[in-house]
C-alpha cells in the first residue's frame, strides 16, 4: 500500500445505544482500522467529577470519542469526522432531527448536524428518517446501510424498485425506488419488525425457554426451523403470531422437538410470520421488488434468506461492508470530501 492509499480521509462512527465502532478510511473508502468499544449511548464511560457537580452527558460523550479515535484525528488534524446511529438521537450527543420520506438518497447527506468538541473537532452527525403514518416508523443508522447497499448497484442495470432488509432486534424493511443515478433514487417505505428481541425475551423471560436448549443450524439439521418457518402459510397461522407460539411448548411436551429444535423452531417461526406480514404489506404498497438485498450479520441473514425463499422470495443478495460504505457515501454528498478524487 503506497502513503497516498494509507493516509486518512475520513473518520466514520457507527454509534449505537450499545456499542461503538470507529473506521479510519483512505482513499475510495477503503478500512485502514476499525475499532470497536463498548461505549453505547447508553453505556457511555464514566468520568470523575468533583463533588457537586452531577453527571456530566457531554463529558461522557467527549471521553468516548477519544476513546475512539482521538489518536488518528491527532494524526490527520484535518481528515472530516462524520457519525451514524442512536449518537443523533435525544439520548445521544446532539439530537439531528428526523428527514421525513419519501427522501431522494442525496438528501439525506446534505442535512448533517453538527457537534463542536472541547478539541475543535466537528462531528458532522446523519439525521434518522421517520414515515409520519397513523403508526409512526422511525429508524436511525438503518439509512447508513441502505445508502451503502446502494452504492454497490450497477445502475445502469438495476430493477426499478429493490428491497433492503436489515434482520436484527428491530428488522427494518426499506422499499426504495431506484433511479440511473444513485443519487435520484428514492426511499419510499420501510417496515420494522421486532423479531429478534421479542425472540430473546420469549427465550429468556417466558415459560417458552424453560425446555429449551442453545443450538446452531448446520448441514441438514434445519427441519426445526423450517417447520416454524411456514407455520404462517398454515391454517392455524392465521391466528396470528401470539397464537401460534405457544406451539414451541406444546411440540415440546408431545415429543415432536427436542429442546435444541424448539428454539430453532422458535426462531423460525416468528421469523416466517415476518416475512408473511412484509409480503402483504408490500402487496398494499404496491411495491413488487425484483430484487432483496440483505444487510447484517452473515449467519441471520442466511436464516433469512432460507425463510424468503420459503415464501417464493428467491432474488436474494446480502451486501458487506454497508455501514461504511454509507457513511464514506454520505460524507461525499456533503461535500465533506471535495478535495478528495475517489
Amino acid at each position: 500500500m503506497n502513503q497516498a492509499q494509507n493516509q486518512t480521509q475520513l473518520i466514520a462512527l457507527d454509534w449505537g445505544t450499545s456499542s461503538l465502532r470507529a473506521y479510519r478510511l483512505g482513499a475510495a473508502g477503503l478500512v485502514l482500522e476499525l475499532r470497536s468499544l463498548p461505549w453505547g449511548v447508553m453505556k457511555l464511560p464514566q468520568v470523575v467529577l468533583p463533588k457537586n457537580f452531577g453527571v456530566d452527558e457531554t463529558a461522557r460523550f467527549e471521553l468516548a470519542f477519544e476513546q475512539a479515535c482521538g489518536d488518528w484525528i491527532r494524526a490527520a488534524p484535518h481528515a472530516p469526522v462524520i457519525a451514524a446511529g442512536m449518537v443523533g438521537s435525544r439520548q445521544g450527543w446532539r439530537e439531528a432531527p428526523y428527514l421525513s420520506l419519501p427522501i431522494a438518497v442525496d438528501q439525506i447527506g446534505r442535512t448533517l448536524s453538527t457537534v463542536h468538541t472541547k478539541g475543535g473537532q466537528i462531528v458532522h452527525i446523519v439525521p434518522g428518517l421517520i414515515e409520519n403514518s397513523a403508526l409512526p416508523n422511525v429508524m436511525r443508522g438503518e439509512e447508513t446501510q441502505v445508502i451503502g447497499a446502494l452504492s454497490m448497484l450497477d445502475f445502469g442495470n438495476a430493477p426499478s424498485e429493490i428491497l433492503i432488509g436489515m434482520p436484527g432486534s428491530h428488522s427494518k424493511w426499506v422499499q426504495v425506488r431506484i433511479q440511473h443515478r444513485e443519487a435520484q433514487s428514492r426511499i419510499e417505505h420501510f417496515h420494522t419488525f421486532m423479531t429478534g428481541e421479542v425472540f430473546a425475551a420469549l427465550c429468556d423471560h417466558t415459560i417458552l425457554g424453560r425446555g429449551m436448549q442453545t443450538s446452531y443450524v448446520d448441514g441438514d439439521s434445519h427441519a426445526a426451523f423450517d417447520r416454524g418457518v411456514l407455520v404462517a402459510q398454515t391454517p392455524a397461522g392465521r391466528a396470528g403470531v401470539l397464537s401460534t407460539i405457544f406451539s414451541t411448548r406444546t411440540l415440546g411436551l408431545t415429543g415432536l422437538l427436542d429442546g435444541a429444535g424448539q428454539r430453532e423452531y422458535l426462531s423460525g417461526l416468528l421469523i416466517g410470520h415476518e416475512v408473511a406480514a412484509l409480503q402483504v404489506l408490500l402487496e398494499e404498497h404496491g411495491h413488487q421488488p425484483a430484487r432483496i438485498i440483505l444487510v447484517g450479520d452473515a449467519a441471520l441473514c442466511a436464516r433469512y434468506t432460507r425463510a424468503l425463499k420459503a415464501y417464493g422470495l428467491d432474488q436474494i443478495e446480502v451486501a458487506a461492508h454497508a455501514t461504511e460504505r454509507g457513511l464514506w457515501q454520505l460524507a461525499m454528498a456533503a461535500g465533506l470530501l471535495a478535495y478528495i478524487k475517489s
